[in-house]
This record gives C-alpha cells, structure tokens and sequence, in this order.
C-alpha cells in the first residue's frame, strides 16, 4: 500500500510539491482552502537551478510553451538612466548551467503545475478545505482537523501553506511574519499595443536611493511585467492587506528619477492598467533542519522560509524543496520521520543563504549616498562577475 501525503496549500510551492511526491512513489491529497485554485497575476522570475526541476519532472515543453526567456539582465540607475551592467542570459545561461533563465505570469505556472497533477492517479485535490490542527497518533500517522470538523490521516503533513501558514503556526508556535519596511506596487500590461520605446524583451533593474523597479517579460513576450519597491509604512491588517493602488502614489514614490523609468513605469498608465499594491514582510533565517520539519509534518516555500524579493528566488526555492523532497520521500525503507529530517537537513543552509543574501540585496538596491556611489562603480567595472551566481543558479546539488 502506498503511502500517503497531506499537503495544505494550492499555490506554486504546494502544487510542485504534490508532483514531486507523486513521482516518489506516494499518493497525495492536497487542501486548498481558496474555493478554486487560482493565482495572483503577477510575474515571476525563475532561474536555471529551477528551471532544471521543471525540466526533471518532464515539464520543459509546456515552459517553453507559456515563458518568456530574456536574453539579458540590464542594470541601470534609475536617477541618470545610464546602464551600470549587463549579464547575458539566454544561450549564455543555459551554456553555463544547462538550463535557460524564464519569466513567467504567476498563473501560467500555476495552471501548467495542475495540468501536470491532472494526470498523476495518484493525487486527489480538494478545494475549500482548510487545515485548522494536526496531531501525531502512536501508530505513526498525522491526524489532521479540517476548519469544518473533518478529521483525516496520513503518513506525513506538508504544510506549503504560504506566509501566514496555519500549519507552521501550530508546528513552530513563533508568532507572526514581520513587515519588511517595504511596499511593492506590481502590474500587468499587454505590450502589443505599446509604443516599442516601452516594450521589452530583456530584464531591466532600475536602482535608486530607498527604491528600485524591475521590468521583464512574460507570457512568451506579449505581456509586461513591472514591479515598484518603495520604502513605506506598515498598514494596520498585514495579513489580509492588498488592494488597487492609486497611480498617484507611484509617480510620486518615481519623483526624481530618470524619464526613461518614468516612460517604463508609463506602460501602465498608457495601457489602462492597474497598480496593485502589497506590504513585503518576511521572517529571520532558516535557524537550523527544526525549522522546516518536526516528526511527521514538514514545511516547504513560504511557510518554512519566506524572503524578500531581491534575489528573484521565492517560487525557485519552493521549487527546489519540492524536488529535495521528492528525493527524500523516495527512501522508502526509511522511517517517514527520518526522511523528512533528511530533507530539512539538505535544504535549511542553503534556503537560510538566500533569506539573508535577499535582504543584503535589498540594502544595496536601495542604497544612499556613498554606499550608492561604490556600488555604482562597483557595477561599472564588475558587472557580469557580480550579477552571476553560480553559487545559486549552478549549485552542486544538480537543483
């Protein structure tokens, strides 16, 4: 009989880890407990060391059939306009480490992650379902409460549950996630009808003091995505705080900088579009394996480790634990509690790396005065060695 998997959580995180799990050998039901699976439409970055998870669950022809692949990353200031420094991506990336750099539309991958489950026998999914408790019974199972008062059990629980997981509430009892001091604003807008000046086909990051933009494609390049982090204020309900923001606040939060940014960031107004608006909050790093896994439940994505967006790696390290996972779960002689402690045990340190280099990006992007002076010059003169990470995207793992 084979074993079975809870997992709560329908996003990204929950849905790679689903599959992975499947391909382990263990029969998954998965909880969400949105009324449908859905997701935000925003775009998200995905570098080879994810992409190369993709690729090992058989997923590289419908990537390649709803991403889009840059060809380069281009650094610019966004106060003079000038270009600090360029990393070829493109034939370079994949050359380099055997996968290409994509930007994808949030709900592109989302959906190409379900139609991938959809053929897995071995995965049931569940719609508005929420998990309220689990416990450990002595016959080595988890029993899991639902919000309704269902009780169900299994060999192991995931929660993939996102920042404000219910699952790692109970798991870790460490209170809430913490507001970053930064605000994003990120919007969508078709780039058929734009004037070329505002279309793009490569990754342009605009650097200014205690702000900084991101634009790139998605959706094999007829849409563009554009991200805005300012320095701001933290609002009252952090958890349940996202709304329309007024195109107002943007051009203010832009007032300064270069009209080359200004026209970028005009795509959205000259295609009638929408700012949305979202606090960025996080929790301190990965603190050791007891982070991500006690017993029979483990976490995984934002639940076990969520960071700040500055190293474009949220959704890849949710990718990257669910293939670690998926390694894991495969040792069936192995008690189900030791194997969960073996993946924590491989991915603590490394998704603990990238919580704090994300926060250092941060500071650097956002930086003033002298320190912005040095990184400029910086950037001038060693552009590409600073802007490749083969330490990330080339990792000795194989992610």
């Amino acid at each position: 009989m084979s074993e079975q998997l809870l997992v709560a959580g329908g996003g990204i995180g929950g849905l790679a880890a689903a599959l992975a799990a499947t391909h382990a050998g263990w029969d998954v039901r998965l909880y969400e407990r949105a009324p449908v699976f859905s997701e935000v439409g925003a775009g998200i970055q995905l570098g080879p060391n994810s992409v190369r998870c993709l690729q090992a669950w058989g997923l590289q022809k419908p990537f390649q059939a709803v991403a889009a692949f840059p060809e380069r990353l281009q650094v610019r200031s966004a106060l003079s306009g000038q270009p600090l420094a360029e990393l070829e991506l493109g034939a370079a990336a994949i050359a380099r480490y055997g996968a290409a750099y994509g930007t994808v539309h949030r709900a592109d991958l989302h959906a190409l992650l379900l139609e991938a489950l959809s053929k897995r026998p071995s995965l049931q999914l569940h719609t508005g379902v929420a998990i309220d408790r689990f416990a450990e019974a002595g016959n080595s199972v988890v029993q899991v409460r639902t919000a309704r008062g269902r009780e169900i059990e299994g060999d192991a629980l995931l929660g993939a549950d996102g920042l404000w997981s219910t699952v790692r509430a109970q798991l870790l009892a460490d209170g809430r996630p913490r507001f970053s001091g930064h605000l994003a604003y990120r919007a969508l807008v078709p780039q058929g009808g734009l004037p070329k000046r505002m279309r793009t086909s490569q990754v342009t990051a605009w650097l200014g003091p205690r702000l900084h933009a991101v634009q790139y494609p998605v959706r094999r390049g007829e849409m563009q995505n554009l991200v805005l982090i300012v320095h701001g204020e933290a609002p009252d309900d952090l958890e349940n705080w996202d709304h329309s923001a007024n195109a107002t606040d943007v051009q203010s939060a832009l007032a300064g900088t270069c009209s080359a940014l200004q026209d970028a960031i005009g795509a959205v107004a000259h295609s009638r579009g929408q700012w949305r608006l979202w606090p960025l909050c996080d929790r301190p790093p990965v603190a050791g394996p007891a982070d991500m896994a006690r017993g029979l439940v483990a976490l995984l994505g934002d639940a076990a480790h969520p960071m700040r967006p500055y190293l474009a790696q949220g959704a890849g390290m949710a990718i990257e634990d669910a293939a670690e996972l998926q390694r894991a779960l495969a040792m069936h002689d192995v008690e189900v509690s030791l194997r969960l402690r073996r993946y924590a045990l491989n991915r603590w340190q490394r998704n603990a790396r990238v919580q704090v280099r994300s926060a250092r990006n941060g500071r650097i992007f956002h930086a003033t005065g002298a320190m912005r002076w040095g990184r400029d010059a910086a950037l001038r003169t060693l552009g590409p060695r600073l802007l490749d990470m083969p330490w990330l995207y080339g990792d000795s793992k194989g992610y």
